[in-house]
Order: structure tokens, then C-alpha cells, then sequence
């Protein structure tokens, strides 16, 4: 995952810049209220309903909005405790000592940064097999009823039981230990109390800092009986990351993974969100090269040593626009059509690209 940090206008558009920063807090606008374009049952029966025309492009469902009235930021949002014996990200505050914390920002920290250390890549492998072992474990208990705050503190606890940190916890004030973007939720959905219902799909975003290394998957599940556009948009959404994959190698030039997501997608009614992008990682949560996913011509080829992730949100319909609710974090389409999202991480090789991410 790759953050897009506190943004000081939400639920305007959200800025086309691929990295918004953190400005000074300022007097947030008076809010519109959001019109909710599905059917009022979404019940996946549009007889009983006249259907309009969101409904018969984009399908049934239910549309995640913010709670009235807004609460802004996420100060109210206690995070769980973690305990002292795990090893933290430098980015986490130290409550006993807050200025040893070193925020992941500037051109140092972010540079690219090639791991060719045998025991560096022993302990990168490690942290993404947790990932992928952590995501399964997500996946074994998304269901119908369950709240995405309890599915983060099983998370939360499956994570620290393996003797590691959830990395998103505390990363620029984010309070959840994992993402849960619901149907119409780009990225960074926050964990709360709604529970998940039939018909959702909802992307479980971890990762992982074990052994002084970050670990990054993600995937979209289908909560029960999800109708036909939804299960497109998922299936959709997988082949674009597998496609991207498969341009990767030694000299291949970045630029083509968002090539491949583009034929992919090609003639189907969707797009690939440009707010978005994959992003080196290693000892850092996020860092060059990052990793356009909508066609672009930046320069630049993969070297051995490169691990990075490739992690394409994908939109039903052919406008991307996205907004930030007000907590800072949760971005929606702005037009509630729904979006999936997928990723894995990629380390290129001497002779090719080897996905860590993948379960063994």
C-alpha cells in the first residue's frame, strides 16, 4: 500500500498529484451531502425496484458513505496496543522518547535503494511470506456479519503473535493495524463497526515490519453472493496485477507494467485509478522507484536488486476521480462506482522477477 497521508480539504476531488503532502490543518469546507446511487434495498433483485441507470452500469450494492455528522481526522480513533518487545518502524512514535521517531519523508529516506545483501534478502523474503501468511489468515475470516474493526484486531493480534508490527499502524497517523476498502472505497478504508454484508467486496490491505523489513499484499474478497459486475471487476482487477508481473524483469522498462494493466482492461468498461501507485519497499515502507499504473512515460528500467510493489486499483466506468472522506484516509470514486485493488511485491533477479507476496 502506499498512503497518500492527511489531506487538509476531504470530500473535495481528490488532487491528481500521485503523493498529496501533509499541510497545516486548516477551517475543513462545509461538506455536500453525497447522493446514494444504488437501489434502497441492493438487494441484488432489481425487479422489486425500478433500476437506474447507475444500477445497470455498475450493478447492486451498498454504497460506503461517511456518518453524519463528520468527524474530522482520526484523533478519536484509539489504536490497539502493541507490546514493547516487538521490534517497531522508525516512523512510529516512541511514547517514552517522542523525538527518536524519524518520519518517512525527503529524498534520503524515499531513494532507491537496491537489496543484493544475502541475509538483507533472507529477512525481505521472511517479512513477505508473513504478509502473504497474514492476508490468508484475513481471508479466512471475511464473511458476512463481520465487522472490518474485528477482522483488524484479529489481524492486529495474528501479526504480533508472529513477532512482528503492523506496519500501517501509526504510519503518519493512520490507527488500524490493516486497510478495509469496501465496494465503492478506493484505498485506505479505515476499520470500523459496519458489518460486511452479502453482496460486498472488500480489499484487505497488510503489511508487515518483521526483522527490520516491510512485507506488502493486498486482495479484493468476495463476500457472498456478490452479483455478476462485481465478480468482473474482481477477476478483472487480478489479471491486471498478473499481467503486470509478467513484463518485469531485468532491463524491462518500468513503464511497461502499466502497458500491460492498459491491454488488460482494454474494451472492458473499466479504469485504473492515477492516484494510486505501487512503490519500492524494503527497510522502508515506501520508497523509489514508484510504480505508475495507468500509462505513463517515465523513464527508468528494473535492475536486479529492485523490490517494489505492483498494486492496480481498478475502477467500474471510465472516470477515476476519487474523493478523501473526512477522516483523511478513506478515498471513494466520486461517483460510488465500485473499485478492487490487488498487489503483491516483486523483487527482480538476475534472470528474471520472483513475487514474493505469493503463498507457499
Amino acid at each position: 500500500m502506499r498512503f497518500l497521508g492527511s489531506l487538509s480539504r476531504p470530500l473535495v476531488r481528490a488532487s491528481g498529484s500521485r503523493i498529496a503532502a501533509s499541510p497545516a490543518r486548516v477551517q475543513p469546507p462545509k461538506l455536500p451531502r453525497f447522493r446514494r446511487h444504488t437501489s434502497s434495498t441492493a438487494s441484488h433483485e432489481p425487479e422489486q425496484a425500478e433500476p437506474s441507470e447507475h444500477d445497470l452500469r455498475y450493478g447492486y450494492y451498498d454504497v460506503i458513505l461517511p456518518e453524519e455528522p463528520y468527524v474530522w481526522g482520526t484523533s478519536h480513533i484509539i489504536p490497539r496496543g502493541v507490546p514493547p518487545h516487538i521490534r517497531r518502524p522508525p516512523y512510529v512514535p516512541d511514547r517514552v522518547n517522542p523525538e527518536a521517531s524519524t518520519p518517512e519523508e525527503g529524498p534520503a529516506a524515499t531513494a532507491r535503494k537496491l537489496i543484493t545483501d544475502t541475509e538483507d534478502l533472507v529477512r525481505l523474503r521472511r517479512a513477505a511470506q508473513l504478509a502473504a501468511k497474514t492476508l490468508q489468515f484475513a481471508g479466512t475470516l471475511v464473511q458476512v456479519g463481520i465487522t472490518t474493526d474485528k477482522l483488524d484486531a484479529e489481524v492486529h493480534e495474528f501479526i504480533l503473535a508472529h513477532g512482528a508490527y503492523p506496519s500501517p499502524l501509526g504510519y503518519k497517523g493512520f490507527p488500524k493495524a490493516c486497510c478495509t476498502s469496501v465496494n465503492n472505497i478506493v484505498a485506505h478504508g479505515i476499520p470500523d463497526d459496519r458489518p460486511l454484508q452479502d453482496g460486498d467486496i472488500v480489499n484487505v490491505d497488510v503489511t508487515v515490519y518483521l526483522d527490520g523489513f516491510h512485507g506488502d499484499t493486498s486482495k479484493t474478497f468476495l463476500i457472498g453472493d456478490v452479483d455478476e459486475k462485481g465478480r468482473e471487476l474482481v477477476s478483472v482487477t487480478e489479471a491486471a496485477l498478473e499481467a503486470g508481473i509478467a513484463v518485469c524483469g531485468p532491463g524491462r522498462p518500468f513503464k511497461g507494467i502499466a502497458q500491460a494493466i492498459r491491454e488488460v482492461i482494454r474494451g472492458k468498461d473499466f479504469s485504473v485509478s492515477p492516484m494510486f501507485t505501487g512503490h519500492g519497499i524494503g527497510r522502508e515502507f515506501h520508497r523509489r522507484p514508484w510504480i505508475y499504473h495507468d500509462v505513463n512515460h517515465e523513464p527508468g528500467v528494473m535492475e536486479p536488486g529492485d523490490c517494489f510493489t505492483i498494486e492496480p486499483a481498478v475502477v467500474q466506468g471510465d472516470d477515476p476521480s476519487a474523493v478523501t472522506y473526512p477522516d483523511g484516509w478513506t478515498v471513494s470514486t466520486e461517483n460510488c462506482a465500485r473499485s478492487a485493488q490487488a498487489e503483491h511485491m516483486v523483487l527482480i533477479t538476475d534472470v528474471g522477477a520472483e513475487v514474493l507476496t505469493r503463498p507457499t
